[in-house]
């Protein structure tokens, strides 16, 4: 609506031969047109980032013969051959399954790869997408055995296609900061039209009740005058300092290691109540870590263990050998389980390289998803080492012995009682568990009878950590009145252990899975969300509707991720986070902000940066507002008492673009609160003029406008026969205690000299710049005959400065009562 009055304004200052005036309004016009069209410049490239991804080749059974084609050309019923390192090229359901593993993180935020059977599952349909074991899905990856399947979806059908559909449908919403903006423009037409209008009513009739007609010049200069007010109410630099502080916000983001995609997003990061955030890898560390051991019936530390003794030594040796991955601290390839497990050896001095020289293997029993276990012998000095791993319970039925320090002794069931309590500790602390045998012989073992009257020598219990610096975020953020909630692909026990670790949720009952989320309905989960801290088992519909329930409840969402299956989700959300290093296209392409070092603590110094940069467009925004203010109260209560007008339309455009626009931007700049954080988030629907906003704006406008007609009125005292003289006055009374006045808005009530006169440089040179830039407009010929203005002597400019001062030592003695009425 403020762009029209403008085209209006211009539109009648060029009928009415103002070619100045028409000029300048011109170029506003054109300046916030072309701040809009960068503004709304955002290609949408979640769906191109989907076409992006590598499009993988597929191995199909075709007329009994094996071909390799394009995955754009496998249709349902095609037969798709699966080995390891293939990326499936559409939803398969298996029907064959030899130890086939499948890395499914980026669909269902599992951290290790799923193990895959071709045996049938009843009722799939209800079953969540990680636990369907008889199920490979289109772009995860086989990272062992292989497998034969049957196409039976492919595109859009697939479960990638579905995100890919929810990403299109899900249209991003205003920011609180744009409603606002939006908002205020809407009023300040309204009030304008309403303000026009009255005034020019008024002036109408005047002369018609008193004289009975109407000059031509006098309905001219009326048309000025209404000109002079609707430019005088548009604050035309708000849009090009709103952006302008936005994006240097986003670039002081930058050097914290958060990428903003989205302007509008900096200011949404400081209303954010509620973090949505994936457990993998952004509150873990997305490492499978060995924590604990069980050896010598005892269980312990990892920490603790000691390769020193036998017992402790065997298990490390064990787990090391019996292990198809490979370590070095600078690289690592195959399973996340078997990498942990050469991690931990590798730090208690136990190497693959090492061992196998000592131990070369001979041959292998590889694992078997049935047996579950994993065998193989080597040598050493001439007899046969038999090296075994896998399940607890699996491989005690296979050992007739268990190792003590006394040396291997019969396993009893009260033994094999002590080692399942044991590993069932380890399981309610959500640890993976794998245990590892042996046997030594004189003779090469018979490949069927590898695996009997085994050794026991332990086990072990693994799990990806939390991160170590998330805990002192989310305290942070508690206590700034931000909830942390986890969404995770992951099992619902293994999900609550690491929240309660890491202080997120403290009792079970504030964990829900996936299978327990679609027995509610929407309207039952809005009304429940607030209980809930965990959501396990999820799929991407399901973080949807979390998202989708939470907003419901008036919050403000983050949600952070890094896989496909967050892609929907985060577009949902009021911010979206994506993981710069881990996260893939599609995740940052639907994100607004992107970290790129992966780290949660940084979502929380850009919330804190948010929350300053909302403030700072706070200050510009009133410091505007109750400068424009001055501008309409001078006009009006001129033409309501009938005096000529003190300003004319350059006056004002001056005024607002060029004097005004300077402090407002250095405002924006102004250094943040370091207590920002210690507030509660504000309510996306709290005014921009909350907390005093709007008495600040009033009481300002009024001194600043009774000023300016007081030095119009003195003015026209001292020179009775210049009315440019006396709006030179005003003109000059106008701008420098906006000038002042910028000052005042640092902060609601804190002192000038108590944040320290020099701690926005900025400012201070903005401010002596505009007073520059005034005084040569006045004292300049050239410049004062386009502008309209008179040049000031020496005892004109001191009672200007004296006047343009008050505001100032005004609002300090006003933020002295209010600090006083504070602290009671």
């Amino acid at each position: 609506m403020l762009i029209f009055i403008l085209i209006a304004a211009a539109a009648i200052s060029a009928m009415l031969g103002e070619t100045t005036d028409t000029i300048i309004i011109g170029c506003v016009i054109l300046l916030n047109a072309l701040i809009g069209v960068i503004q709304e410049a955002k290609a949408e490239k979640e769906l191109e980032a989907l076409k992006k991804l590598a499009t993988p080749k597929a191995l199909v059974l075709r007329g009994e013969k094996q071909q390799e084609i394009a995955s754009e050309e496998v249709v349902p019923g095609d037969v798709i051959i699966i080995d390891a390192g293939r990326i499936m090229p559409c939803d398969i359901r298996l029907i064959e399954a030899v130890n086939l593993k499948v890395e499914e993180s980026a669909l269902t935020g599992e951290s290790v790869p799923v193990e895959k059977d071709a045996a049938a599952m009843a009722g799939a349909s209800d079953i969540p997408l990680g636990d369907r074991k008889n199920m490979a899905f289109m772009s995860t990856i086989a990272t062992y055995g292989r497998g034969v399947g049957v196409a039976v979806a492919t595109g859009m059908s697939t479960e990638i296609g579905k995100i890919a559909m929810m990403l299109d449908e899900g249209k991003k919403e205003m920011t609180p900061l744009q409603q606002k903006l939006e908002l205020l423009g809407r009023r300040l037409g309204s009030i304008i039209l309403a303000l026009c209008a009255f005034l020019f009513m008024i002036s109408l009739l005047r002369p018609l009740l008193s004289a009975g007609g109407i000059e031509k010049s006098h309905l001219i200069e009326l048309l000025l005058t209404a000109i002079s007010l609707a430019v005088a109410a548009i604050p035309e630099g708000l849009p090009a300092i709103v952006t302008i502080v936005l994006a240097l916000g986003v670039q002081r983001m930058v050097r914290k290691n958060a990428i903003i995609r989205s302007l509008p997003a900096v200011e949404t990061l400081g209303s954010v109540n509620i973090i949505c955030s994936d457990k993998t890898g952004t509150l873990t560390l997305n490492k499978m870590t060995v924590n604990r051991f069980f050896a010598d019936n005892v269980l312990e530390d990892i920490s603790t263990l000691d390769c020193s003794g036998d017992v402790h030594s065997m298990l490390m040796e064990s787990l090391v050998l019996c292990n198809d991955a490979t370590y070095t601290p600078a690289s690592q390839t195959g399973d996340p389980t078997e990498i942990a497990l050469l991690e931990a050896g590798y730090k208690h001095g136990k190497t693959k390289e090492a061992l196998e020289r000592l131990y070369p293997r001979i041959t292998e029993k590889p694992f078997d998803s049935g047996r579950k276990l994993m065998s193989t012998v080597h040598d050493f000095k001439g007899q046969y080492v038999v090296m075994t791993k896998g399940a607890l319970d699996h491989l005690m039925d296979k050992c007739s012995k268990i190792l003590t320090k006394q040396g291997a002794i019969p396993l009893t069931e009260e033994q094999k009682a002590h080692l399942l309590e044991n590993a069932d500790t380890m399981a309610q602390d959500a640890l993976r568990i794998l245990a590892c045998a042996h046997k030594i012989s004189d003779t090469q073992p018979d490949i069927e009878s590898l695996e009997e009257n085994l050794i026991l020598v332990g086990f072990v219990g693994m799990m990806d950590p939390p991160r170590l610096e998330v805990k002192d975020s989310i305290a942070r953020c508690k206590k700034s009145g931000i909830k942390t909630v986890m969404i995770t692909g992951d099992h619902k026990n293994t999900a609550f252990v690491i929240a309660k670790a890491l202080d997120i949720a403290k009792d079970p009952s504030q964990a829900i899975s996936g299978f327990e989320l679609d027995e509610l309905s929407d309207e039952e989960l809005r009304s429940k969300a607030h209980i809930f801290c965990v959501y396990a088992r999820v799929s991407p519909e399901h973080k949807m509707r979390i998202v989708r329930a939470l907003k419901a409840q008036g919050n403000i969402v983050s949600m952070t991720g890094d896989g496909v299956n967050d892609a929907p989700s985060l577009k949902a959300a009021n911010i979206g986070v994506a993981m710069g290093i881990t996260g893939t296209d599609v995740a940052k392409s639907a994100s607004d902000m992107v970290l790129t070092d992966d780290n949660y603590t940084t979502i929380v110094s850009a919330i804190e940066e948010g929350r300053n940069i909302y403030n700072n467009i706070k200050k510009s925004v009133q410091f505007l507002l109750s400068c424009n203010s001055g501008e309409i109260i001078a006009i009006f209560c001129s033409l309501l008492f009938g005096w000529p007008t003190p300003l004319i339309p350059i006056h004002i455009l001056w005024v607002n673009l060029i004097t005004d626009t300077m402090p407002a931007l250095s405002l924006g700049m102004d250094p943040g609160d370091p207590d920002v954080l210690t507030e509660k988030p504000r309510s996306p629907n709290e005014s921009l003029f909350a907390k005093g906003g709007t008495a600040t704006v009033i009481g300002n406008g009024l001194l600043i406008g009774l000023l300016t007609i007081f030095a119009f009125r003195l003015g026209s005292s001292l020179y009775p026969q210049s009315l440019m003289h006396a709006r030179t006055f005003a003109f000059a009374v106008l701008s420098l205690s906006q000038l002042f006045h910028a000052f005042n808005m640092r902060h609601p009530l804190r002192s000038l000299f108590g944040l320290g006169p020099l701690g926005n440089l900025w400012l201070i040179w903005a401010v002596l710049f505009g007073i520059a830039l005034q005084a040569g407009v006045i004292s300049i010929p050239l410049f004062a005959s386009i502008f309209k203005v008179s040049p000031l002597n020496a005892r004109d400019w001191l009672f200007v400065v004296i006047l343009s001062i008050l505001p100032l030592l005004f609002n300090e003695i006003v933020k002295i009562i209010r600090r006083k009425f504070a602290s009671k």
